[in-house]
């Protein structure tokens, strides 16, 4: 099988899926979407079309059709237009009254959000598609451009473009402060 056909949008796999009630699906590729303290205006985030099919490969998939939800692991990445989700295993909710459509996405592992020139890292991700927003969570990294944020939590609001990052626990290594770095202007 090509890799072509190998990818496919999410209302695609679960479409064809349907007849096997039975139990799970095992494919070579597969995948799904996604993805206050500080603040930092996410340009490159905002305005982010929410109803753009999601596209995605992993090495397995599982649809577990009673519970209205697919399991896609090893090497998960979904793209939806130009926002790039990366992780080890996502699981992705959704409802079927005659039409399917994606509820949330949740993400563990090593997880990467990228749009434009700004990404970020995290442990955990829930990519809310009701509400539009990304949270991620745990050694959360935020990069845009040079400028960094770094903290315990990141919500990311795909309409307004606002992100927002809260400070690390007072855990292990953890200050419950954010830190970052941010560029300084030229002087002419």
């Amino acid at each position: 099988m090509t890799k072509a056909a190998k990818r496919m949008t999410m209302f695609e796999t679960i479409r064809a899926a349907r007849p096997l009630r039975w139990g799970t699906l095992g494919f070579a590729a597969s995948a799904a979407l996604i993805a206050g303290g500080q603040h930092l205006s996410a340009q490159g985030i905002a305005n982010h079309n929410s109803k753009a099919p999601v596209n995605y490969a992993a090495d397995r998939i599982e649809v577990q059709d009673k519970a209205k939800r697919v399991v896609l692991s090893g090497n998960v990445d979904i793209n939806q237009s130009d926002l790039r989700l990366q992780a080890a295993r996502t699981t992705v909710a959704y409802t079927d009254a005659g039409d399917i459509k994606i509820d949330r996405i949740d993400a563990t592992g090593g997880v990467q959000v990228n749009r434009g020139s700004e990404q970020a890292r995290g442990d955990v991700a829930v990519y809310d598609f009701n509400r539009n927003v990304i949270t991620m969570t745990g050694n959360v990294a935020l990069r845009r451009g040079t400028d960094t944020l770094n903290g315990g939590r990141l919500v990311i609001d795909l309409d307004s473009g606002l992100s927002s990052v809260d400070g690390k626990s007072g855990g292990a290594g953890g200050n419950g402060r954010v830190s970052g770095t941010f560029k300084v202007r030229d002087r002419d």
